[in-house]
């Protein structure tokens, strides 16, 4: 052994000395830093030692909440009579009130906490005392109609898309499935500007072409292209229990359709004013 060290190089003990005196140096740096971190922690280890026996990490409930329930409550009650106010808003009424400072983050979180979430208002058209009451006669009276019977009525509309931007960037406060209620609403009669005209329609296992026009849709224009060239075809396919569904446009009401509809056998469906909503094409 000590032969095999007589015959090691000089330049080769230089280098295993270099290295042994490098890693020298690293242990002491590691050895430095561990001390520095036991200092810190070993006394309140033992001291947590002995006091109740434990050295374990404690249970810690995180950053206390900058609100109070009473505040939570105010943003809530403040929320659901305004439900147009943003987060900001929101956020400058608390200051003003009780003096908390609160992100607009927070007041989402806090309003989440209880179901409250900013969504767009859905838009319907401005309903009446009387358009209400018949709305609700025409789903009673067809509530307990067969799938075989609606199977039978083909759902139409035309839908104008207009070519101007519409920006719907107003946000309201309101809980799931509340969609619909009247306070998360917004009434609009209709688009405008420039558009095109669509009109289309439904029926359980089938559907018709589209038609796509600039111009505005009249009585002449709704018999010669709407009826003699879609629905009528669906009412010699399907016979006599063929129904079709219109929205009492001013165009589906005139005489020229009228006399349409009577030569070719074809029943229109009673239909309420003002009922989008009910028409499952609407929803496709």
């Amino acid at each position: 052994m000590e032969n095999d060290r007589k015959n090691v190089p000089k330049w080769h003990e230089a280098v295993l000395g270099d290295g042994n005196r490098i890693m020298s140096r690293e242990t002491k740096e590691i050895h430095c830093e561990f001390e520095a971190v036991l200092g810190k922690n070993c006394p309140r280890l033992w001291q947590r030692f002995q006091d109740d026996g434990n050295v374990s990490r404690c249970y810690s409930t995180g950053r206390p909440r900058v609100t109070t329930p009473n505040e939570d409550r105010y943003l809530a009650v403040t929320a659901k009579r305004n439900r147009r106010t943003t987060a900001s808003d929101l956020s400058r009424q608390l200051s003003s009130a009780t003096g908390t400072t609160v992100s607009r983050q927070t007041v989402y979180r806090r309003l989440g906490h209880i179901d409250l979430y900013a969504r767009r208002p859905v838009r319907c058209v401005p309903l009446t005392a009387t358009h209400c009451r018949l709305r609700l006669a025409w789903s009673r009276e067809h509530a307990l109609w067969t799938p075989q019977q609606w199977s039978c009525v083909m759902f139409s509309v035309v839908s104008r898309f207009s070519l101007q931007s519409d920006s719907r960037r107003t946000f309201i406060w309101r809980a799931p499935g509340s969609r619909y209620h009247q306070e998360n609403t917004t009434e609009r009669h209709r688009y405008g500007g420039a558009g095109w005209l669509v009109w289309g329609g439904i029926i359980l296992g089938s559907r018709t072409g589209l038609h796509v026009q600039s111009v505005t849709i009249i009585g002449h224009i709704y018999r010669d292209v709407i009826l003699e060239q879609h629905v009528r075809l669906f009412r010699g396919a399907m016979g006599a229990e063929f129904l079709f569904m219109d929205d009492n446009a001013r165009p589906h009401r005139a005489n020229v359709v009228d006399e349409c509809l009577q030569s070719e056998d074809i029943t229109r469906m009673d239909w309420p004013a003002y009922s989008p909503d009910l028409n499952p094409i609407e929803h496709v």
